[in-house]
């Protein structure tokens, strides 16, 4: 169980975990969290490698805990805390992720490391009941069924913080149970990103900048990529399958430029609930800090006079040609999705690093997908998935020095 938020009665503040602190969704989790300093604090914060960032947060926020990577990083960054007087303790690997992430005093965990290095302290979080925030995707996409028990068993609370399943999770009810009975189909809205209107022929010349430079949003590198190759609206859809427990094929995507419309629910009897702002990932993350509340994020309010046009685009296969993958790691073998994931990470990492073209990254993906035999019962123990995802890799980096650049 965890503590309530603040109440005019004066209930203890609420304890957040944030994981992936430095990064996009971590420094907007801080940012409404200075909002409200009377109904939160922050307990821990984690980083990849970004020291002098993550030192600058525990001086801010005096967490209990930090956590890094490596011995070389903790040390680098006990140095710089002790010399400013800070009793912030550091921890270092993996484990440390889980133990901030399952400590006694957390209340909620904001999950928002990036790629399947996610996955273990999102397990740990819910198995430990945790109000867990989940920004990253890829435990769904990677942990799918053996997730979802966690969270089930453990009593966790897993609110979503994507802006797609956000606005899913928000045009729905609170009681899960009347979902299916309700539920036709949801459609995932997508921004197209910097390449929805040109020519597929050229893509090949695209820079990792030029990638990067989304329209609309404001994201690490690696979900810029993603967006750039709808890769990442392909693991929202497997994302989804999971949260909502709905079939493959009722989760559907449709482009919308604009990116006001985050996405919909078409209910049986075909009326169409959407959730509607601006693109700002404070609105998500205050509504899952506060849920069932809803508190100041910090977003400026969508002004509908300034709005010109709404309009829906259908996704092109010959542009996007990852986004079908989707559906096909959902359709195969169980453990398909963590490969599809796996085999993505590699391609971006490759792509970004001058080492793979960018209208390669979907070839590696499915090459990887189509030709990586799965073992029987791997998608059922995160020791399993954890080795599929480590083959997947080592077949995707094999694929990555054959295609080259």
């Amino acid at each position: 169980m965890t503590a309530s938020l603040k109440t005019p009665g004066g209930a203890p503040r609420h304890r957040v975990t944030v994981l992936g602190s430095t990064g996009s969704i971590g420094t907007n989790t801080l940012d409404v969290l200075a909002r409200h300093p009377d109904r939160y604090e922050v307990f821990a914060l984690s980083a990849h490698s970004r020291v002098d960032e993550l030192a600058a947060q525990c001086a801010r926020w005096r967490p209990r805990f930090a956590v890094l990577p490596t011995p070389e990083l903790g040390r680098a960054l006990s140095e710089r805390l002790r010399a400013e007087g800070l009793a912030t303790e550091v921890l270092t690997g993996a484990a440390a992720l889980e133990q901030v992430a399952a400590h006694p005093e957390v209340d909620s965990v904001m999950a928002a490391i990036v790629g399947a290095a996610g996955l273990p302290p999102c397990l740990a979080a819910a198995r430990a009941g945790k109000r867990l925030l989940l920004a990253n995707k890829e435990a769904l996409v990677v942990g799918g069924q053996l997730f979802m028990d966690a969270v089930r068993e453990g009593g966790a609370t897993l609110l979503p913080i994507d802006s797609e399943h956000s606005a899913i999770f928000q045009c729905l009810p609170e009681d899960r149970t009347t979902w299916a009975q309700r539920i036709d189909h949801i459609v995932l809205t997508a921004s197209g990103g910097p390449f929805r209107q040109r020519d597929p022929a050229s893509l090949r010349e695209v820079t990792p900048e030029q990638a990067c430079a989304h329209p609309n949003w404001v994201m690490g590198r690696k979900i810029s990529v993603d967006s750039a190759t709808m890769m990442n609206k392909a693991l929202e859809v497997i994302e989804a399958r999971w949260l909502f427990d709905l079939a493959p094929r009722d989760v559907r995507v449709v482009i919308h430029p604009q990116s006001i419309i985050h996405s919909m629910v078409v209910c049986r009897d075909r009326s169409v609930l959407a959730q509607l702002g601006t693109p700002d990932m404070r609105v998500p993350i205050a509504y899952g800090l506060a849920w069932p509340e809803r508190i100041e994020s910090g977003a400026e309010q969508l002004d509908f006079l300034s709005l010109k046009a709404l309009t829906f685009e259908e996704a092109d296969a010959a542009r996007f040609p990852g986004l079908q993958l989707a559906w096909t790691a959902l359709e195969a073998a169980p453990g398909s999705t963590a490969v599809l994931n796996a085999a993505n990470e590699i391609a971006v990492e490759a792509f970004l690093a001058g080492r793979l073209r960018f209208d390669r990254i979907p070839a590696v993906n499915a090459g990887t997908l189509e030709s990586l035999s799965i073992p029987a019962g791997a998608a059922g123990s995160l020791e399993g998935l954890l080795e599929l995802d480590a083959m997947a890799r080592r077949h995707a980096t094999e694929l990555v020095a054959r295609l080259g650049v």
